[in-house]
């Protein structure tokens, strides 16, 4: 079912065009991918999923419906810059926060207590923001973009401040709530979390629409042109072996670029001719080189 349409949306502010003919959609417990450098239009899309402006042309509908000012209840929003109140407590903010999506008062604080538990974090109840460390506040962020249970998550760089350890833990509690059922769009400069989270993304560049698609199908329209080998002990010369186009080697371990990737069978018997081989796989390409080669590695 989907749970977000956009069809030839188009976004202009005077003669800057931000968005140029916009259609993905989003299936419910889905989360979808929304990448782009600086400029791309990424934060004009997400303004007019969230209702906060509206597109001259085109359309955006949720579960099949044109979007209602009752429809921001069902919506949260965590954006790129932290706007909550350094010097106010943390209790208030995000009560209030509640309270302004239909909450009442102990449904709010019941919540807030419940994700302050999840997130191990319990003691800033009564806090200032000011008071906490910069990955505690992105979790009070995340809360506020939580607490009223929302259907619609709309997240823009959520692991921003947050160590490995407290990333892993968000990364888990993102895909409970795709579990849920929540419809989750996600948005970051890192292209390994995309990977491990989406199934289904878009790549927008200067207001155009790059790519859109399944992920693991856009993989397979790309070559698969790097091999990794691990060895038990040195392998040599591999850089004379014609379509062998670059050779990173670190200890036993050999990241290969070829031109053509008929040639890993050759690469694999010519290892095997000098030592026994621990590991042997070609790569699909990464997101991120997807992402450089349809951008440009200067879009940033």
């Amino acid at each position: 079912m989907q749970a977000i349409s956009l069809t030839n949306v188009h976004i202009k502010y005077s003669e800057k065009v931000a968005v140029n003919n916009l259609s993905f959609t989003v299936q419910k417990g889905e989360i979808f991918g929304l990448l782009g450098g600086n400029g791309a239009g990424k934060t004009s899309t997400m303004r007019a999923i969230l209702g906060l402006l509206h597109p001259q042309q085109g359309s955006i509908l949720w579960n099949g419906e044109n979007y209602r000012s009752d429809m921001k209840k069902k919506i949260g929003y965590l954006p790129e810059e932290r706007g909550l109140f350094p010097k106010q407590r943390i209790r208030e903010q995000m009560i209030y926060l509640g309270q302004l999506r239909g909450m009442s008062f102990k449904e709010a604080n019941i919540s807030l207590c419940r994700w302050l538990r999840h997130f191990d974090i319990i003691e800033y109840y009564g806090k200032k923001l000011e008071e906490l460390s910069k990955g505690n506040q992105q979790k009070i962020q995340f809360i506020a973009s939580v607490i009223h249970n929302p259907d619609l998550l709309i997240l823009d760089e959520v692991f921003s401040g947050l160590d490995p350890v407290n990333t892993e833990l968000l990364k888990k509690t993102i895909l409970n709530l795709k579990d849920e059922g929540k419809t989750i769009i996600f948005s970051s400069h890192r292209m390994d979390h995309v990977e491990e989270l989406c199934e289904n993304i878009c790549i927008l560049d200067k207001s155009h629409t790059v790519l859109v698609g399944n992920l693991n199908e856009i993989k397979n329209n790309y070559p698969k042109d790097r091999i990794v080998i691990e060895s038990f002990s040195n392998i040599e010369n591999f850089t004379e072996i014609p379509g062998v186009t670059e050779v990173k080697c670190n200890g036993q371990r050999y990241e290969i670029k070829i031109s053509n990737e008929q040639l890993s069978e050759y690469i694999l018997n010519f290892a095997l001719q000098q030592t026994k081989i621990k590991r042997f796989q070609i790569m699909d390409p990464t997101l991120n080189e997807i992402f450089i080669s349809k951008v440009g590695q200067t879009s940033e």
